[in-house]
């Protein structure tokens, strides 16, 4: 079959779920037992070569949900010409939003919003794959003037229009390629909240803090908001195992009211935290501004909850915060995500995503690349986010070298789970849960 007949012949959906409650992995103040779960999605094609895979991030339950939302954008993508489609992503992510029945479920936030974005995900992978490009890449080598096509600038176009998107990434193409040498030689600066869930000891959280900076780990996170009493303990332990020259950013995941979050929030400033992360509500524009002035010279930061563009846009203008965490798997997907970037770089707040998860790390560290090579041309105080949980089971995990994130060089947005990951734990039928619900029953019976 020749390319200009190639189609879309199927979209598969997967609840795939990991258990990784277990061990408290993941845990928080909002979050105490979070089972780490992907709703994923398969894109194939009639000439059976390439496919295009995606997924949105849950933490368990309701990740049913999630995939009936997927399936529900189905008919939306079977049928369409791979060529056509590759050529333009942002075609399918018009469609997607400009759905007025499914428009009425969000508009453009919630279930449906990230079901959209696993679609519009998949699509990029799959054309990054056709081009034999790593997504950072694909992005990275584009034309400018397509890339502002790709970008909605409904509801942000009074911050951000479409010739200041345009010259933005015009000046981003300047040394783009010896930037992009220099990422393929250093990577991308990391940081690592591996040692701060909230159920881990103290005992814990003080060897793998250690490890962290052993393995060149500039910043670590601590998890904070639940008991105020150990959140001093936990912030001293931390403080005393890395020394004074880390930094040391804090994450209340939404714990607080808003005169809750400065007082929280200052009782913790002899630990010279570098960020207070989500202090209270992510829709709280308005709370996130007065947050900040009350906790200053400690920087606010969110996004890993922020619903859609419209939303950073308002934090951006409202001065409320100080770094923006956007997220790979919470908006509508690479194209509301290059609004973000270019969002963030009109305003010169510094990204520094949100990961972690189950392949948040692989997905999100090509749209901080693209970042830093074709758009602001730079790392100052930019880190991503890195977890170590559940890479394995990814044909392109992330490799961290002495604190950085090192470039993916296979084509594709590094979305791709092993298949014998899914069979093993695609809920409730993989093989992990079958023998974990047999086990629970014969221990039952006992």
């Amino acid at each position: 079959m020749s390319a200009t007949t190639e189609r879309i012949t199927a979209v598969d959906t997967y609840d795939v779920r990991f258990p990784t409650s277990w061990e408290l992995d993941g845990s928080d103040a909002m979050n105490p037992d979070p089972d780490y779960s992907a709703a994923y999605l398969i894109l194939r094609t009639s000439a059976g070569g390439h496919e295009g895979h995606g997924f949105t991030f849950t933490i368990g339950r309701g990740n049913d949900v999630q995939v009936a939302a997927i399936d529900a954008l189905r008919d939306h993508v079977v049928g369409r010409p791979v060529a056509e489609l590759c050529a333009d992503p942002g075609s399918v992510y018009r469609d997607l939003i400009g759905d007025s029945q499914l428009r009425w479920l969000g508009p453009e936030k919630g279930v449906m919003h990230m079901a959209i974005g696993a679609v519009v995900n998949a699509v990029w992978d799959l054309a990054a794959k056709r081009k034999a490009k790593p997504l950072w890449q694909l992005l990275a080598d584009a034309d400018p003037q397509w890339l502002v096509s790709q970008v909605d600038f409904r509801y942000i176009a009074d911050a951000l229009t479409p010739d200041e998107a345009f010259e933005l990434l015009t000046k981003g193409k300047q040394g783009s390629a010896e930037r992009a040498a220099d990422l393929l030689r250093h990577g991308y600066p990391a940081y690592t909240t591996s040692p701060g869930w909230l159920g881990y000891s103290d005992e814990k959280l003080t060897r793998l803090a250690k490890e962290a900076v052993a393995a060149g780990f500039t910043q670590i996170k601590l998890k904070v908001g639940a008991d105020l009493a150990d959140d001093v303990r936990r912030c001293r332990a931390a403080r005393e195992a890395v020394g004074p020259d880390i930094r040391l950013a804090i994450d209340a995941n939404q714990r607080w009211n808003v005169a809750e979050a400065i007082q929280w929030t200052n009782a913790l400033a002899e630990f010279d935290p570098y960020w207070i992360e989500e202090p209270t509500s992510p829709d709280d524009v308005l709370g996130h501004a007065t947050v900040r002035r009350g906790v200053h010279p400690i920087k606010v930061a969110t996004g890993e909850h922020v619903q859609n563009r419209i939303v950073f846009k308002q934090l951006l203008q409202a001065e409320a915060i100080d770094v923006l965490q956007l997220d790979s798997a919470r908006v509508a997907g690479v194209n509301e995500n290059l609004a973000v970037l270019l969002l963030a770089a009109k305003f010169g707040i510094p990204v520094c995503p949100h990961a972690g998860g189950v392949g948040l790390c692989e997905l999100v560290q090509h749209l901080s690349m693209f970042d830093y090579v074709a758009l602001t041309g730079t790392t100052e105080d930019r880190v991503i986010e890195f977890v170590d949980h559940l890479h394995q089971h990814f044909l392109d995990p992330v490799v961290i070298d002495g604190g950085h994130y090192r470039a993916p060089t296979l084509p594709g947005f590094s979305a791709t789970m092993h298949r014998a990951t899914i069979d093993t734990f695609r809920y409730p039928n993989g093989t992990f849960w079958v023998a974990d619900r047999a086990e629970s029953k014969h221990e039952g019976q006992a």
